[in-house]
């Protein structure tokens, strides 16, 4: 894509925004994340955040937790996926991530967390359901994985009509290898085949979705995201159905779309 950035156009009901850099588009969705929070938290009181754990909201967390005028003790935190066996600790793990982009900057009211390494992975999906059902999420930061995951909604495991709000997954090989490229693990052996995820319609029922994906390997699931018919194959097109949600873009994860977009 040859441009004068930023680059603006909207896809189904999706405003799309193409920056130079990764730093570029990381703190747009930051400006358009903080803007949410402090709209919910003066209209409401309090906000409740959803957030995903990955190396492509680093520049989008490093602003949102230094943007002004938001005042983190009226916000509750929530994460999107855990790798089932891993405990807080583990460096890869989901939790640790957000320890060290988001809970060292910040102080949230209160941070639920996903407990990956307990025994019964069920139940636990159950109990995080139960939180997440207390009152509506307001917010959601997240990306799109290779695969056009989102979460750890796999095309093998996306289900648009999903009953639960949380669920096990098993991780398909294109996504376990994503996690290896993002330098969590050395190799996919080492990748653990299952995880806990919210589902589709858990992340659709959030008021503002805020979707960050930057980089070249993301081109591909950015193609499709966008292009493709809305379906299950390529789950992140089901987010040009939201009716408030956001994407933001680099140079090199915008590379594979067509200038007429």
């Amino acid at each position: 894509m040859m441009a004068q950035y930023p680059v603006h156009f909207t896809v189904d009901r999706v405003p799309v925004q193409v920056h130079e850099t990764r730093e570029g588009a990381g703190a747009a969705a930051a400006m358009r994340a903080a803007r949410a929070l402090r709209e919910t938290i003066a209209r409401k009181g309090a906000a409740r955040i959803l957030l995903a754990s990955a190396p492509s909201q680093d520049e989008m967390l490093m602003e949102l937790t230094a943007a002004g005028g938001i005042d983190w003790s009226r916000v509750t935190a929530f994460h999107m996926d855990e790798y089932v066996g891993l405990g807080p600790d583990h460096p890869a793990s989901f939790r640790n991530y957000l320890q060290q982009h988001f809970l060292s900057r910040v102080r949230p009211a209160a941070f639920h967390a996903i407990q990956g390494g307990v025994q019964d992975p069920e139940a636990e999906c159950r109990r995080y359901a139960a939180l997440l059902a207390e009152a509506p999420i307001d917010l959601a930061c997240m990306g799109i994985g290779e695969n056009g995951h989102i979460a750890f909604n796999d095309p093998s495991e996306a289900d648009f009509e999903d009953p639960q709000a949380v669920k096990v997954v098993e991780l398909d090989k294109a996504c376990r290898e994503q996690q290896i490229h993002d330098g969590l693990f050395s190799d996919i052996v080492s990748v653990p085949r299952l995880a806990i995820s919210i589902t589709c319609p858990m992340l659709l029922s959030v008021l503002v979705i805020v979707c960050v994906v930057p980089g070249p390997l993301k081109s591909g699931a950015i193609c499709g995201t966008l292009q493709a018919p809305v379906s299950s194959a390529c789950p992140a097109t089901i987010l040009r159905r939201h009716s408030n949600a956001s994407i933001f873009l680099d140079a090199r994860s915008a590379s594979f779309l067509p200038s007429r977009l």
